[in-house]
């Protein structure tokens, strides 16, 4: 049984737009040294998946540096890998000067890679989620039932404004998929929500796809599955492991503090036997910490160089702490710069950021100040 995967790099742009304006949503750091397309990736990578896509929009040289040629997953093969698929304008928008904007838009535009496809199931996911998933006994699950499409999901409580985000299925006692909400404007509470990774046989996505663009369906969700639960065998895999998405700028500050406070989060994501999250090996030195650094309840990634405070925030790669810095509740990206003096509270800055002696900077836990790339303060 081989199985193939898809993964969407720029469908949720939107909700992180401060960290996408210079970056794909796939190439946004999280959690100390990782990019969020590493735990898609590692997914398959762990499932003995070894034949992925990643459909691209726009602004993914960060991506493209990242993964390289596939070898820190294993990917660079002579049969099969990773291969990365440019936008096609042309393909959906019959000759308009458009980018796709949907997962079915996506797939529309790559239908030639799609037709040429010879595994007999795939995988489709979107490059933000975050958890250690076992996508291989998610598609035995989903041989074994005999189900057309098999989707994942999880029971969770979300805010009326994260829920706008997302989309619910409500199933049967057998599992089967009786009605979805997409995108719902006054929903909040507790929902079985779908976590944007599926899994059906090639060839109904290729039929798919085609008849999409026959028909110029733009929707997955409202196109395909809500308009063809009755036709089709659609079926939930719930999912009972740790799983956190990014629906704001607040959220992704709020998962990096809940990473830093829970060994048992730490545990679900990172140290699960046998299933490792993989990420490119930069080769860094290890962190350099001064006679007067006082480090507690952080993260700190290799080759920092930290002669200050640092408390209950994350560190990526290359980051500097100056003497007498205190960096407490923040998140500073590769090649941070902070000078002596500083004082930095809720903060996160991205990469190539330079913080001069004496700054003062401060945000909110529900709205942290942002500095973006290669900014000087």
């Amino acid at each position: 049984m081989s199985v193939a995967g898809i993964i969407f790099s720029n469908i949720h742009d939107n909700n992180l737009s401060e960290l996408t304006h210079n970056r794909t949503m796939a190439s946004v750091p999280f959690g100390c040294r990782y990019r969020l397309i590493d735990f898609t990736l590692s997914n398959m990578v762990n499932s003995g998946i070894s034949n992925i896509y990643v459909i691209t929009h726009f602004n993914y040289q960060s991506l493209m540096d990242h993964l390289g040629s596939g070898k820190d997953w294993d990917l660079a093969r002579r049969q099969g890998g990773i291969k990365i698929l440019p936008p096609f304008i042309t393909a959906y928008a019959n000759g308009a000067n458009a980018l796709y904007q949907t997962r079915l838009e996506a797939l529309k535009s790559v239908n030639q890679a799609i037709e040429r496809m010879q595994d007999e199931f795939v995988v489709l996911s979107d490059c933000d989620i975050i958890c250690n998933f076992n996508l291989k006994e998610m598609v035995e699950n989903h041989v074994k039932s005999g189900a057309d499409i098999t989707i994942a999901t999880k029971d969770v409580h979300m805010s009326r404004e994260n829920a706008r985000k997302n989309a619910f299925v409500r199933t049967d006692e057998d599992g089967r998929i009786r009605d979805m909400l997409v995108y719902p404007t006054d929903f909040s509470g507790h929902g079985e929500v779908s976590l944007n990774m599926m899994v059906m046989r090639s060839s109904l996505l290729k039929a798919i796809v085609t008849d999409a663009i026959a028909h110029g369906y733009n929707s997955f969700n409202r196109d395909v599955l809500m308009q063809n639960l009755d036709f089709y065998r659609i079926r939930a895999y719930h999912f009972d492991g740790f799983f956190a998405s990014v629906n704001s700028m607040e959220e992704y500050y709020a998962n990096h503090m809940e990473l830093i406070s829970s060994t048992g989060i730490q545990d679900a994501i990172f140290r699960v036997p046998n299933r490792p999250i993989y990420t490119k090996v930069r080769n860094s030195a290890p962190t350099y910490y001064g006679d007067n650094a006082s480090v507690s309840d952080s993260l700190i990634a290799d080759g920092c160089t930290i002669l200050g405070t640092v408390e209950h925030s994350i560190l990526f790669r290359g980051v500097k702490v100056g003497a007498h810095t205190v960096v407490r509740d923040s998140i500073l990206f590769q090649d941070t710069f902070t000078g002596d003096n500083v004082s930095l509270h809720c903060v996160i800055t991205d990469k190539n950021v330079v913080i001069r002696d004496g700054c003062v900077l401060s945000g909110d836990r529900n709205m942290p100040f942002y500095i973006s790339k290669g900014k000087m303060v």
